[in-house]
């Protein structure tokens, strides 16, 4: 799903804006549990073998925006 919305930012004439356009799709429409899985697949043995360049080039660069915190509430112990 992220190489489809990739390929589809990146026909846009200018780089910056196709990075800025994954980007806020990734924000705005997958859930934290899809951007967990996009982030251990970047940091798991695979190092995001398989993502397109303007995929892999956005999710690093924008990573402290597009990955999702833990919860404290599920941090937090029961009273």
């Amino acid at each position: 799903m992220a190489n489809q919305i990739g390929e589809f930012f990146a026909a846009y004439p200018c780089h910056q804006e196709a990075v800025e356009g994954v980007a806020n799709h990734i924000h705005k429409f997958w859930e934290p549990r899809m951007r967990r899985q996009l982030y251990a697949h970047l940091d798991g043995p695979a190092q995001g073998d398989g993502l397109s360049e303007l995929v892999r080039e956005t999710a690093l660069a924008r990573r402290g925006e597009l990955e999702p915190v833990a919860s404290t509430a599920l941090l937090a112990s029961p009273p």
